[in-house]
């Protein structure tokens, strides 16, 4: 579903809106996700009370504990003093102390009960949902500890990337979408979703959608009044707002719209405010509905105030505030095996770096060797910076791999991928200068170590032959490849990485599911490197896994002292820190255009983009990209998109609106976009050139996963730059702009910027007040009870 406006995308990821809808699935894959989840509007739904009530961080401040839970119960087997003397009593009475306080550290050691130190509703909520426990209900999984994630089975030991077609998902049986079909039929909803609804609801999904009609808000885009409305209809008088299965649905689908905005979880009086607006008679009940039934999951997280000193054994209960929140499975156990990951790497580390080590650090010098220094010392490091920071990690993975060993680094986008190649490259001959050598070329993963300044393997040494600026030689991949199995290196018969240093460039970019299958897929022993620029906006997927690591403090963290340079770093590097300077651009680096309305931004963008950047900075039209807050309105992404194409590459769009030549955005999967060029169109689709890898497209998924490209959303930019960037701030943009959306968009240019300004007064204003919106997520308390303090 799209949560995002029509006319403008929100500046960063806040709580869901319960009143837009989806446009299909390439909405739901580079709008419902890339967006965020960006609200329709401020007001009823969890959008506006979620960002006031949860407790959550706004740009790296935090005020979670260490712990989830209250501590343990007072001793027992105190003696009574009248059948004791004064000094026998005196001594019982030191025994049991001293057993009560060795349980008390037991317990903090080990799982923390949920549901003690509550009171009100939200005792009342986990005292009825423990009947599960006792029998009286079905058995549940919701408040079990969930089972540490097994690895998953190993691979073939090596995989190299080949460009493959998009294959379509597996489709599900004729007659499960002809029965589905009959019941949509019968309460008048339209038919053309049963493929949907059979894929989601599986096998017998006729039967299931008509004894629970409200299953069919699972399918994305469709409305809770719609699905009342179909409910009515093949239930009749027995359809009630207070059915229960009403409430169950609800909440699940007020989950996944939190989802969709960002957070893993949302605390539990946001959730039943949420229900009671969705005319929900009973919202506690509804929820212990949904968590008796396992469809969703409660957890009690201990605060600290802030200013607070750390909890100590005293003698003394301490009442300690708490949160309750309440997720879906799928986000819950995700954050916990990534922290239990991240807490894994930080400890398997040798407290010896070893030979290698020492020898990395020693060809190392400034920023580069004081990030391989931790890295040397430490299983898991957070580096930050802005783009030209990229040279650190690129030395230290230069380095590491002339030393022998096996080291890659992954970004977000084939992009990033280029340029931190690029990055590569120029550190390998800075260190040649140094040396009086050829520049050091990077041995392959599991070669011998070898000496700075080595030849690369050649054909026949057991690796295959690889143009020398191919990512791939040099052990720089996508997260995605690396996750997919087609690029980066094999996987050992447990099905871990065959790495001995991972480099994640991009890292606010990582959700809790992608982070969590990255961290899991890395063996003991094996160093993480997180590194990324803290002021764009975040992942499009749940959870905030950079920011919540940089709060939490659990692991050295690296600041590069690397400035982005010329006018527009000196710009970008203004609106970080809050400040939209005046900049002198002699160069024309930067212009502004102002415009009255929507229309004119328009046109004065397709002028520029088509025009004159290409005649005053040499920027040709292909290396320009157009930047929006939002697919919809006068001046989105969809309007800016058709006038574009109608200047730079007209044509009839005989498949389904697109041509040979067309600029795209290809969304493989929700919440990822790959720019691509279309290439041809035949009877098995559409044929597209992504990075450079051609993707057939089949005719059934171009509606849903492919885009015109020319103008982008700022989600859909981050981790990517171009020669030149325009960036379209119409009228009725104000709503949608922050600091970390203006700082994405504008450090999207690497030689020029234009900024296309019909916002007045608003764009410094939210660059000097408008932070990101705050996610709630769990990963910062989890990590502060299972990572050792850096």
């Amino acid at each position: 579903m799209s949560t995002e406006p029509e006319t403008t995308e929100e500046a960063g990821p806040g709580t869901p809106d319960t009143r837009g809808t989806r446009e299909g699935d390439a909405d739901a894959g580079t709008e419902g996700r890339t967006e965020s989840g960006a609200a329709e509007g401020a007001e009823d739904g969890i959008a506006a009370e979620g960002a006031e009530g949860a407790a959550a961080e706004d740009e790296g401040a935090t005020d979670e504990s260490a712990t989830e839970g209250a501590e343990g119960a007072v001793g027992e087997g105190a003696v009574a003093a009248g059948e004791l003397s004064e000094a026998e009593a005196e001594l019982a009475a030191q025994r049991v102390e001293r057993e009560r306080i060795e349980r008390r550290k037991a317990e903090k050691r080990g799982p923390i009960a949920s549901g003690t130190k509550l009171s009100g509703k939200a005792a009342d909520l986990l005292a009825a949902v423990r009947a599960v426990e006792s029998g009286e209900k079905p058995v549940a999984t919701v408040f079990t500890e969930p089972a540490p994630a097994p690895r998953r089975p190993a691979p073939e030991p090596v995989r190299r990337p080949q460009p493959a077609p998009a294959v379509a998902p597996g489709a599900p049986a004729p007659e499960t979408v002809d029965a589905v079909r009959r019941v949509l039929t019968e309460g008048g909803a339209p038919d053309a979703l049963a493929p949907q609804v059979a894929a989601v609801l599986g096998e017998g999904a006729g039967t299931v959608l008509r004894e629970d009609p409200w299953q069919l808000l699972r399918v994305g885009g469709v409305r809770p009044e719609q699905a009342d409305g179909f409910a009515r209809a093949l239930l009749g008088p027995d359809c009630g707002p207070d059915d229960a299965r009403r409430g169950r649905a609800l909440t699940v689908w007020l989950l996944e719209q939190a989802a969709v905005a960002g957070h893993t979880a949302l605390e539990l009086p946001t959730l039943t405010a949420a229900l009671g607006r969705q005319g929900v008679p009973d919202p506690d009940a509804a929820v212990q509905d949904a968590l008796a039934e396992g469809e969703a999951l409660v957890f009690q997280d201990a605060l600290e105030e802030p200013g607070a000193p750390a909890p100590q054994d005293t003698d003394e209960e301490q009442e300690r505030p708490v949160r309750v929140l309440v997720g879906l499975e799928r986000y819950a156990l995700a954050e916990e095996s990534l922290a239990d990951g991240l807490a894994r790497l930080a400890n398997s580390v040798p407290e010896q770096a070893g030979q290698a080590w020492e020898t990395v650090t020693a060809g190392l010098s400034g920023g580069a060797a004081e990030l391989a220094r931790a890295v040397a010392g430490h299983g898991l490091v957070l580096h930050t910076g802005g783009e030209a920071a990229r040279a650190e990690p690129a030395a230290l993975l230069g380095a590491a791999r002339a030393a022998g060993l096996r080291a890659y680094a992954a970004c977000h986008t084939p992009n990033g991928r280029g340029r931190l190649t690029a990055y590569l490259a120029a550190s390998s001959e800075r260190q040649g200068e140094a040396t009086g050598r050829p520049g050091t070329a990077p041995v392959e993963p599991g070669a011998a170590a070898a000496e700075p300044g080595a030849a690369p393997a050649q054909p026949g040494d057991g690796h295959p032959a690889r143009p020398a600026g191919d990512p791939g030689a040099q052990g720089v991949v996508t997260v995605s490849g690396l996750l997919a199995g087609v690029e980066g290196p094999g996987r050992d018969a447990d099905g871990a990485l065959e790495v001995d240093l991972l480099i994640v460039l991009d890292a606010p970019q990582l959700d809790v599911e992608s982070a969590a299958m990255l961290v899991e897929s890395l063996p003991d022993g094996a160093r993480l490197v997180l590194s990324g620029d803290p002021g764009v906006l975040w992942s499009a997927g749940p959870g905030r896994v950079f920011a919540d690591l940089l709060v939490a403090g659990v692991c050295p963290q690296t600041v590069s002292r690397v400035p982005d340079p010329g006018p527009l770093g000196e710009l970008v590097s203004g609106i970080g820190v809050g400040e939209l300077n005046q900049v002198a651009a002699p160069g024309k680096e930067i212009v502004i255009v102002p415009v009255r309305d929507a229309g004119e931004a328009v046109h004065r963008t397709v002028q520029l983009v088509a025009d004159s950047v290409p005649r005053a900075i040499g920027v040709p039209a292909g290396q320009t990209v157009v930047i929006t807050p939002g697919h919809g309105g006068a001046a989105g992404t969809r309007a800016l998109n058709s006038a574009l194409k109608e200047r730079l590459n007209p044509g009839p769009g005989r498949f389904g609106g697109f041509d040979p030549g067309d600029r795209i955005v290809y969304s493989p999967a929700p919440g990822r976009t790959v720019p691509g060029v279309v290439v041809k169109a035949d009877t098995d689709g559409l044929h597209l050139s992504c990075a450079g890898a051609p993707v057939v497209v089949p005719r059934e998924r171009v509606e849903g996963s492919v885009r015109h490209g020319w103008a982008l959303t700022a989600h859909q930019a981050v981790g990517a730059r171009w020669p030149a960037a325009v960036v379209v701030l119409p009228g009725d943009a104000p709503q949608a702009l922050s600091r970390p959306w203006v700082y994405t968009a504008f450090g999207r240019a690497e030689r020029h910027l234009s900024v296309v300004h019909g916002v007045e007064q608003a764009l410094p204003k939210a660059v000097a007040e408008v932070p990101a919106k705050p996610r709630t997520t769990r990963l910062a308390t989890l990590l502060r009870t299972q990572a050792p303090a850096s």
